[in-house]
């Protein structure tokens, strides 16, 4: 759960009171949906975010793994 905050705290900056207007959120999900979210309000939002949140979570994970890989290999603790 850690990984998906620190991941939503990080890609959300400047819409982290609406997530749901943030271009770069909006591109994840159409990357992982395949397809046009289309208008993307708050309903729609949090209810692809809850009907695919194991993926989301994983891939959160998956992130977490490889920030964490990035500052090991730069000798950063």
């Amino acid at each position: 759960m850690w990984n998906s905050l620190r991941y939503y705290w990080i890609s959300a900056r400047g819409y982290r009171l609406r997530p749901w207007k943030s271009p770069y959120l909006l591109w994840r999900f159409e990357t992982y949906l395949g397809k046009q979210p289309g208008k993307m309000t708050a309903a729609k939002f949090f209810s692809l975010a809850w009907r695919h949140r194991v993926g989301l979570r994983r891939f959160a994970n998956w992130a977490a793994e490889r920030r964490r890989a990035q500052t090991r290999g730069k000798g950063i603790a």
